[in-house]
């Protein structure tokens, strides 16, 4: 009976110790297949369980103005993040951070409620808010180091450089065009965490230290300075709408300055509007007015059909083309071709292009540039409007050629007049002069280049001697004078259009633009007011603004003034019109 049951015994262990066996053989032929086989996909799984992946974007590189000095940085900035999964009270998690970071409190909730295991509270923080944060000690909360774009001149060409978002990347202006140059390479670090999903680590990808590369650009920032100040007291002292104002080397097409008014703030630019965010002087097009008779008078010398001193009848203030009737703001009966420049005679001039023809008048305003985009190196530049001469009217032709019918922007117009002033070679304009890497090394330069010749030596220097009698007592631009230099200058005085397409009775753009000195140009300057009140003629609006910047400038350039100029006087007190 006993040896019975001692052999069920046995034959049960061994059904045990078998069935055992086949267990721990399953067991051990799949641990074998898991870590042989599966290895890999394992780990990957284990990866995307226990560790999240994020780009942070590095330093961007830096922007100097001609003078190096510095214009748009990085700057070193705390983001503050979360891990959903450790935070153990969404609620009061969220309460807390809504009040230190003046967030919103429901959406914040929500965010850190989330499944995700990494979450963006707020980016770029301040040093108070990072310190505040911190003091609070909440679990589940990390502060990732980022970098953030400064200006410091603030609002100082803000519409040339433009600004970086939040990501780094360029937005408007300068920081857009040369976007791929700025940036640095994006940095990837993976936020680690433990079995319980909680973050314990951060560890940054190996990446080679790179930042992104430096500019230099053409833009002084005292002349910028110089500028935007004349311009803003422009627009102010005769309550207009904004302005323009660019000052331009005629021999190699460097922008100096390029000044707008409202200013924004590019440290805050969601804080203004949209509109004043753009750089008004590439974007915007608009109808010049009497400077375009610098250009139908050169188009008539260039022929060789015309001389300064060919005469021509004009009306006495009123000559009717079909059912149209054009006016001057003073009768005129013979004027010789310097003096319709001077006097700004808009029939004076329509007799001169009548004479010459629209083929003719319409090659040489696409010569200077007009209905082209110049190539400057800003982004959303317009090519303006100038349509084909065989679409034109007679009235057309005759409103073409005093600067109505006919659209520019702002650097257009003073790239064709440094063509006068650079004896007939029309240059490209530009803004960045050379590109640094991080180490300062130049990797890529930029210069004058020539585009062509519009016209002859010979003929610029007639221009310039009509230009220069604008200046003089009876012209239309006696308001620019500058004692001890010679200017050489033309008025503009525009209507401007309506809703209905329609000219406005009380809407005007009042211009000036000019070169100094006149033998040996070293700057041109442009100066437009768009919708000036109480008075709307650029001899009296732009012409103050031009003299102030040609004379702040000069000293700053150190430009002597010049030595055959002594009895050089003018009625500065006349009150022109032009």
């Amino acid at each position: 009976m006993k040896a019975t049951i001692n052999n069920k015994i046995g034959l049960r262990t061994l059904i045990v110790g078998f069935m055992v066996s086949v267990f721990l053989a399953i067991i051990g032929a799949r641990a074998v297949y898991l870590q042989v086989y599966c290895s890999s996909w394992l780990s990957q799984k284990a990866a995307n369980q226990y560790a999240g992946s994020f780009i942070r974007h590095e330093k961007r590189g830096t922007i100097y103005d001609t003078n190096y000095k510095e214009l748009a940085v990085s700057v070193k900035v705390t983001s503050i993040a979360a891990y959903p999964p450790d935070i153990l009270d969404a609620s009061a998690t969220a309460g807390s951070l809504a009040k230190t970071l003046a967030i919103n409190k429901k959406k914040l909730e929500k965010k850190i409620s989330s499944k995700k295991s990494f979450v963006w509270i707020k980016r770029h923080v301040t040093p108070k808010e990072t310190k505040a944060v911190r003091m609070l000690n909440l679990k589940g909360i990390g502060f990732i180091p980022e970098h953030s774009r400064f200006y410091p001149n603030k609002m100082l060409a803000a519409q040339v450089i433009g600004f970086a978002g939040i990501d780094g990347r360029g937005l408007e202006g300068i920081e857009f065009q040369y976007d791929a140059y700025l940036n640095g390479a994006d940095g990837k670090f993976t936020v680690l965490k433990d079995a319980f999903g909680r973050g314990f680590d951060t560890e940054k990808e190996m990446l080679p230290d790179y930042k992104g590369n430096n500019l230099i650009i053409t833009i002084d920032r005292t002349i910028q300075y110089v500028a935007e100040q004349a311009l803003e007291e422009a627009v102010k002292g005769f309550s207009a709408k904004s302005g323009i104002a660019i000052v331009m080397v005629p021999k190699t097409g460097a922008i100096l300055a390029m000044a707008h008014v409202p200013f924004f703030n590019p440290n805050s630019f969601n804080s203004f509007n949209r509109k004043l965010w753009r750089n008004r002087a590439i974007t915007d097009q608009f109808e010049p007015g009497s400077i375009m008779k610098l250009f139908s008078a050169a188009a008539a010398i260039e022929s060789g059909d015309c001389s300064l001193n060919s005469i021509f009848f004009c009306e006495n203030g009123a000559y009717k083309i079909g059912n149209n009737i054009i006016h001057d703001t003073s009768s005129h009966g013979w004027l010789s071709l310097k003096h319709i420049v001077k006097y700004s005679s808009n029939i004076g001039i329509v007799k001169v292009t009548e004479q010459l023809g629209t083929a003719s008048l319409y090659k040489m305003l696409r010569d200077f540039g007009f209905g082209a985009k110049t190539g400057i190196d800003c982004p959303g530049e317009t090519a303006g409007s100038l349509a084909h001469y065989k679409q034109w009217t007679k009235i057309d032709a005759s409103a073409i050629s005093f600067g109505q019918g006919v659209s520019t922007s702002a650097i257009q117009l003073i790239s064709a007049t440094c063509a006068i002033a650079n004896k007939g070679i029309l240059m490209h304009p530009y803004i960045v002069q050379a590109i640094t890497d991080k180490d300062g090394r130049i990797i890529k330069s930029f210069g004058a280049r020539e585009i062509r010749r519009v016209v002859s030596p010979a003929t610029t220097d007639k221009i310039k001697k009509m230009m220069r009698s604008v200046i003089h007592e009876g012209g239309t631009g006696v308001k620019a004078a500058l004692k001890g230099y010679s200017i050489c200058g033309k008025t503009g005085t525009a209507q401007k259009i309506d809703k209905n397409g329609l000219y406005a009775k009380d809407k005007y753009i009042a211009s000036f633009i000019g070169f100094v000195p006149v033998d040996n140009p070293e700057v041109a300057i442009l100066v437009v007011v768009d919708e000036p009140a109480e008075n709307h003629y650029g001899g009296v609006v732009a012409a103050p603004a031009f003299k102030k910047i040609a004379y702040e400038t000069m000293n700053y350039l150190s430009i002597p003034p010049d030595q055959k100029i002594h009895e050089f006087t003018v009625a500065i007190q006349n009150e022109a019109k032009g």
